[in-house]
């Protein structure tokens, strides 16, 4: 029975995208199918961090074959963690989708958006969960085809270019997967992570580290790391913002987490990492100052999610327990908050008929947005500037005792980068408020009597309170979150469960 939990998440959505192309004549139905799957995905995921939370990791061997010759499915806690916020936030954004309807246009729509959404979460399921990196890389071509048939999902000439940006750049950060997979296979006779670990100890340095850059690269494309980010901030606007919200929440979080776990796993470090190190002050800089110089209010989001990937990059960088307990602190907070954002930032445009700030402080817009919506983007944008006692905050002072307590050059520029980008995020957040919420002309339009209104500011404010509760619970978050990190610098327990089937109990 605990075995089946770990393959739930992987085959109740692809089983459902199948039933949902069937039924595909009937939108309620679709929706229900839909619906229906995630709830039953999130109830699976929560039961299963519990399950790893007590009992330790948990590996299915798939068709009976033994690591590491098999397809392996490994649940340990930073994996859960990931999927079960993951799965609570692809439901969440599809509740708000059905509101606003984005899903429902019309047959030629509706026909592959929820089987497409369906491929898309099994798809990060798969890469959370995935024990190998073939099965990571299928996992990747299974969001690459979900997303580029959701981002061009009733598209214009515009979105059809701009989607086009993004998958001739997945496709290239594929071909490089698939050329460090065969690299790694010929070099370790291995793609299996735990059995990948021991025999790397094994192979010459500079090949190590030839492969450890590849696969940097490779995930440093996902993730949106500058200056592998110009594809992220011209394709993720376009879209609607339902889209956009589970893009930036999710899609760019898998690319980290696969960075986090070959690196810490496979080609492990002790001390400060400095390509990391110099990545990460990169990628927060570059990104929040193209966020400040934005006028569109998707294109601005967009940046400051680039910038605060490096937050992510800033744990791997020191390398130690502390470190990435702030990384993984920063992802699940992350994730919350950038999807409210994004929700919340497609409630403005609907609001004011435009997603340009000057023309919204000016008076332009067509209505005024409602008051609940602008508490919504003050909840989420003080998180993501760091201020206290939100989330941003907590993780973010996480990372900076980090480097406290680490200590030379490197962590004090991560310090550095990080607090300048964090004001640097307050500032664009104020001014998003000024355009989006100054006096404009027209009164808020009323939640009642619009349809799917209440729907969509109810997955909306489900969203917010998520981010809330992440940092109401920051006591225990934070223990999860260093017994996660333990588990990454020390990866002796996994390495045993995999390739022996004992699990460590807690």
């Amino acid at each position: 029975m605990i075995l089946a939990l770990v393959a739930v998440p992987v085959l109740v959505p692809l089983l459902a995208a199948g039933l949902s192309l069937i039924v595909s004549a009937s939108t309620d139905r679709q929706r229900t199918v839909t619906l229906t799957a995630l709830a039953l995905v999130l109830a699976d995921a929560v039961a299963l961090l519990v399950v790893v939370e007590r009992d330790g990791t948990v590996v299915v061997a798939a068709g009976d074959w033994a690591p590491p010759v098999g397809i392996v499915l490994v649940a340990d806690l930073l994996a859960t963690m990931l999927l079960a916020l993951a799965v609570l936030v692809a439901l969440a954004v599809l509740l708000f989708a059905v509101g606003q309807d984005n899903a429902d246009r019309g047959p030629g729509i509706t026909v592959p958006y929820h089987p497409s959404y369906l491929v898309l979460v099994a798809g990060i399921a798969l890469a959370f969960l995935a024990g190998d990196l073939f099965n990571l890389f299928v996992a990747f071509e299974m969001l690459l085809s979900a997303s580029y048939v959701l981002i061009t999902l009733d598209a214009g000439p515009g979105r059809v270019r701009a989607g086009m940006t993004y998958v001739i750049t997945s496709l290239t950060s594929s071909l490089l997967f698939i050329t460090a997979l065969g690299l790694v296979y010929s070099a370790a006779g291995t793609v299996n992570l735990a059995d990948l670990a021991v025999q790397a100890e094994r192979l010459p340095p500079g090949l190590r580290t030839a492969l450890s850059l590849m696969l940097l690269v490779v995930f440093g494309i996902k993730a949106a790391v500058v200056p592998l980010h110009f594809w992220l901030p011209d394709s993720y606007p376009t879209a609607p913002a339902p889209i956009t919200a589970v893009f930036a929440a999710l899609l760019t979080k898998v690319g980290v987490y696969a960075m986090v776990r070959t690196e810490s796993l496979v080609f492990p470090r002790e001390g400060a990492w400095w390509v990391a190190t110099v990545l990460a002050v990169a990628t927060m800089l570059v990104g929040i100052l193209g966020a400040v110089a934005q006028d569109d209010i998707n294109r601005l989001l967009s940046f400051t999610l680039v910038g605060h990937v490096g937050f992510m990059i800033f744990g791997l960088a020191l390398s130690d327990v502390a470190g990435l307990t702030g990384t993984i602190l920063y992802i699940l907070h992350h994730i919350t908050v950038q999807a409210t954002l994004f929700l919340v930032a497609g409630l403005i445009v609907n609001a004011a008929g435009t997603a340009e700030l000057s023309r919204m402080e000016r008076g332009e817009g067509a209505r005024r947005v409602h008051p609940l919506t602008g508490l919504l983007f003050l909840i989420g944008a003080l998180s993501m500037a760091g201020v206290p006692p939100l989330s941003g905050f907590i993780a973010k002072f996480a990372l900076l005792r980090a480097a406290a307590a680490h200590g030379g050059v490197a962590a004090w520029l991560l310090a550095g980068a990080g607090l300048v980008t964090s004001i640097l995020t307050l500032y664009a957040m104020v001014r998003v408020w000024r355009g989006a919420f100054a006096p404009g002309q027209g009164d808020p339009l009323p939640l009642r009597g619009r349809p799917g209104m209440m729907l969509t500011m109810s997955a909306a404010v489900a969203m917010g309170l998520t981010g809330l509760g992440l940092a109401v619970a920051a006591g225990p978050l934070a223990d999860l979150g260093e017994r996660a990190a333990t588990e990454l610098v020390e990866p002796g327990g996994y390495r045993t469960a995999v390739l022996t089937g004992e699990r460590e109990g807690r």
